[in-house]
């Protein structure tokens, strides 16, 4: 994971995504969800080309059963777009970088 990633937890999310301002992508994964771990180095990229732009953020569903459980998280990997603390878009499962981009760009243009 790049430092553009900001990691989340139970403990921080309603601080890093919640109360953030503009747009948030958080992915939520799993360390036995393989198409979770073919996204990473797209959701590494995502966060070095969005630098600026929009937060990205990943949380392990596993170690944190709070928020997976709130936004009704069943199935891994699971990405949700925040605007200003509200889910305005979800991907779910393995998606293209060229998806992810453009429901991030359908966000940044609102």
């Amino acid at each position: 994971m790049t430092s553009a990633v900001v990691k989340v937890t139970d403990a921080n999310f309603e601080e890093q995504v919640l109360q953030a301002q503009g747009t948030v992508l958080v992915d939520w994964w799993a360390e036995w969800c393989a198409p979770c771990k073919q996204l990473l180095p797209i959701v590494d990229d995502i966060a070095e080309e969005y630098a600026g732009e929009a937060r990205i953020c990943k949380i392990n569903a596993d170690e944190n059963k709070q928020f997976s459980q709130r936004f009704n998280v069943r199935g891994l990997p699971t990405m949700i777009l925040f605007v200003d603390g509200q889910e305005k878009a979800r991907l779910v499962g393995l998606v293209s970088k060229t998806r992810i981009a453009q429901a991030l760009d359908d966000c940044l243009e609102a």
